[in-house]
């Protein structure tokens, strides 16, 4: 009998619960959407905010020496601190290399020419490709700074080509094709680099060219790592130093800039890396404002649902006091006319969830291909957790109808009073 009751409520009131489920489906299936792309989104922006260029720097780990006596400071010069080239293909071999997206080496040099003096030269890697064991990689500046942009050619790294800032290119009269004097040797200017920062008033060349004009092979002044990092906590933050056993394990294991930063010491022999701070702070700030957009457009979407649910079963359940009045006349108690209620909406809930689940999922596909151009991942383990926020919204937006159907007078019911 109590099946039968349900059955016939959805019978005769196919508009009112089609309206209801209308609403658990359409606020469901944007939570479904928001949920899906928050959970499988971490990587995804990390890796659109890498075009915004490197978050990490290494450099020799005498420029982070403070040695004062009689407050005399006795820090080496910066001029004979340098990281070794060779050294470099090693960041590959670390935990989180496939987290490592590029690096470029940077080495400034003082350097003359026949239309003008002190200028500095920035040899650094363009597109150079390197060898790790049996794994061959290309990195340089055009994956670690792609704000970069250049007016004719990129240099080969392994020429002695170069580029010309914009404003230095303008202040000499030169245009890609022109050579330039260095040191009493001719070179090319295949392009004119245009950074808005202080490359535009220097010439930026192979790195291997830099080397032999400092006359210093295999040196290296500072390098640029840009990796995918997740937003540091408080847990991340945290000294290893201070770590032991497990905790170390999960803070070494973990894709923070620091243990990443760490990883890279451990990597290259007497370096000294760290985060940018701007950057790397940043990028945290911009994905936990997304996340929370993404979490306030789904407590929005779920409300309105809430809404709707209540605003169609308070109808419906006004239009059946006459049978209420009568269960209640034949003996029905209260808890019984609530429980056939919850039963419906559990089915409502059930139904509107699960059809809510379908459509966002497709909805979070699509985000993920028009935003992100990447497939995102629907987990399993989101769809029992979404049939229990459908759950949980229904009998939110039934409970007061139904508290109400329960309070009914059977005498004023039957007579059609509410």
């Amino acid at each position: 009998m109590f099946g039968r009751l349900v059955y016939e409520s959805f019978r005769r009131q196919k508009r009112r619960k089609l309206l209801a489920g209308v609403a658990i489906t359409l606020g469901v299936g944007v939570a479904t959407a928001m949920i899906a792309v928050a959970t499988d989104i971490g990587d995804k922006i990390s890796r659109e905010l890498r075009t915004y260029g490197a978050n990490l720097i290494v450099t020799p780990q005498e420029d982070t020496l403070d040695i004062q006596i009689g407050g005399v400071d006795l820090k080496p010069p910066s001029d004979g601190a340098y990281l070794n080239e060779a050294d470099l293909p090693k960041i590959r071999g670390t935990f989180w290399h496939h987290n490592i997206v590029g690096f470029a080496p940077m080495l400034p040099v003082n350097v003359h020419t026949a239309d003008a003096t002190n200028l500095t030269l920035l040899g650094t890697y363009f597109s150079k490709r390197l060898t790790f064991g049996k794994e061959d990689f290309v990195t340089g500046v055009r994956i670690t700074h792609p704000w970069w942009k250049v007016q004719g050619a990129w240099p080969d790294d392994n020429s002695s080509d170069l580029l010309l800032g914009e404003s230095l290119a303008a202040k000499l009269g030169r245009k890609p094709g022109d050579e330039i004097e260095i040191s009493g040797n001719p070179h090319r200017i295949v392009g004119i680099l245009s950074t808005g920062g202080a490359e535009d008033h220097q010439i930026v060349a192979p790195l291997a060219l830099a080397q032999q004009l400092l006359g210093k092979p295999g040196a290296v002044r500072r390098l640029y790592v840009s990796a995918l990092t997740k937003p540091e906590d408080a847990f991340g933050r945290r000294d290893p130093q201070t770590l032991r056993g497990a905790e170390y394990d999960r803070w070494y294991c973990s894709p923070y800039a620091a243990s990443i930063a760490f990883q890279l010491q451990e990597a290259i022999p007497h370096s000294h890396a760290e985060q940018i701070r701007q950057i790397a702070q940043n990028e945290g700030t911009v994905l936990s404002r997304i996340k929370g957009l993404m979490l306030l457009v789904s407590l929005a979407a779920l409300f309105a649902s809430a809404l709707a649910v209540s605003a169609a079963m308070a109808t419906a359940i006004f239009e059946r006091r006459n049978e209420v009045g009568l269960m209640k006349a034949l003996g029905a108690g209260s808890l019984s006319i609530a429980a056939l209620f919850f039963a419906e909406a559990l089915l409502l809930a059930l139904i509107g969830g699960t059809v809510g689940f379908a459509s966002g999922a497709l909805l979070a596909r699509q985000i993920g291909r028009s935003i992100f151009d990447s497939q995102i991942t629907i987990e399993p383990v989101l769809f029992p957790m979404i049939l229990a926020i459908a759950v949980i919204v229904t009998f939110a937006g039934s409970a007061m109808a139904i508290r109400r159907a329960v309070k009914f007078d059977p005498v004023y019911a039957l007579r059609g009073e509410a």
